[in-house]
């Protein structure tokens, strides 16, 4: 089978798709797969780390966007439609995917011209605008919420989780934390300066942080540098990264994460069974972030705080309560632990195989 994947411009986009083409790779070693993206550098490097070929179209968002940004979005779409034929045709796909954000329509309106099998992932409480738009287009959508549901028809809807990379499955339960001895704290494939800024303020206020725990901090490739000095003036040695390939190798050592919403990050640690500060990115689309992360915090598996209330002061606070009530930090490993769907990923599979060999 040869799958186009439209996925691109984060790490939460991708994450999801990559466990998604792997997959399809140990069910059909003669198969292809190309990723269709919007040509940014991070997507290269990850799916170069990850053995990927990858097109891109020239093509922007109009979310949030000033007016005349929204109708440079509008003209671009012609020709990155026509470029999507172009890919489609060339790579004589059974199949195409589209993982959300705005490089996806023109690719599965492409494939929807072309009469190609279309599949939508949608792996969010709230759908984001492209998925919703492109939902009557679409032969299958496949979601992680419930909650989602009600935005697409139904006919077409199946829920079957959000998938993980095999590196994340374990096949044995996690051991419970005994104390907060590593912290892993990151914002998403590009960092997240508010929640670098206010770790560093926590450190500096803190003396029991300081000197209780190790960290490993993935800051993005801007603030790598003046995090790394922030560490190095507190005399600690912290391991600070620009990027973190090897996730399911940096969770494994943490007993408490410090990290973003999407919808792949919760996906991974419930599969890694751990308990989590979540500091929703509050610019996400329809605040579905928010909505993410209050659902795991409802759940007892994860506390959430707002950017808007977050600062060094509080997040030392956070930390330290946590710290000190090592019973709560075991409810919310177990209670993220029980949260895994192991097997959205086959569930996606079987629904993919039998809808483009009918």
């Amino acid at each position: 089978m040869r799958i186009v994947i439209a996925a691109g411009g984060t790490g939460g986009h991708m994450y999801p798709a990559i466990a998604y083409a792997k997959a399809f790779q140990q069910h059909d070693p003669g198969g292809h797969i190309l990723f269709v993206g919007t040509g940014k550098a991070v997507e290269e490097k990850i799916l170069r780390q990850e053995g990927f070929p990858v097109e891109s179209l020239h093509v922007e968002g109009v979310v949030g966007r000033s007016v005349w940004n929204m109708l440079r979005a509008c003209w671009l779409l012609p020709r990155a439609i026509w470029r999507a034929i172009q890919i489609l045709r060339s790579e004589q796909a059974d199949l195409v995917i589209g993982t959300g954000g705005y490089f996806s329509p023109p690719v599965v309106f492409a494939a929807w011209l072309l009469r190609i099998p279309r599949v939508l992932l949608e792996p969010n409480a709230f759908p984001g605008l492209a998925n919703r738009v492109l939902g009557p287009l679409a032969n299958r959508v496949l979601l992680s919420f419930e909650s989602a549901k009600s935005f697409f028809p139904s006919s077409k809807v199946r829920i079957i989780g959000t998938p993980v990379r095999q590196a994340f499955v374990l096949d044995h339960p996690p051991v419970l934390p005994q104390r907060v001895a590593h912290l892993l704290i990151f914002g998403g494939s590009q960092g997240a300066r508010a929640i670098n800024s206010a770790m560093l303020e926590a450190v500096e206020q803190s003396p029991k942080i300081r000197e209780s725990v190790t960290l490993t901090h993935q800051t993005g490739p801007d603030d790598y540098e003046h995090v790394r000095q922030g560490y190095e003036a507190f005399g600690m040695q912290v391991d600070v990264q620009p990027f973190l390939f090897d996730m399911p190798k940096e969770l494994a050592k943490a007993d408490l994460v410090i990290c973003r919403a999407g919808a792949s990050t919760l996906a991974e640690l419930a599969a890694y069974g751990k308990a989590s500060i979540l500091i929703p990115f509050p610019q996400a689309t329809h605040n579905h972030q928010e909505m993410n992360a209050r659902a795991m915090e409802e759940s007892g598996a994860a506390r959430m705080l707002r950017q808007s209330e977050l600062n060094g002061r509080r997040l030392a606070e956070e930390i330290e309560r946590i710290m000190q009530d090592i019973p709560a930090l075991q409810a919310m490993a177990r209670r993220s632990w029980e949260a895994r769907n192991i097997h959205a990923t086959e569930h996606m599979i079987g629904e993919c195989q039998s809808l483009v060999q009918r």
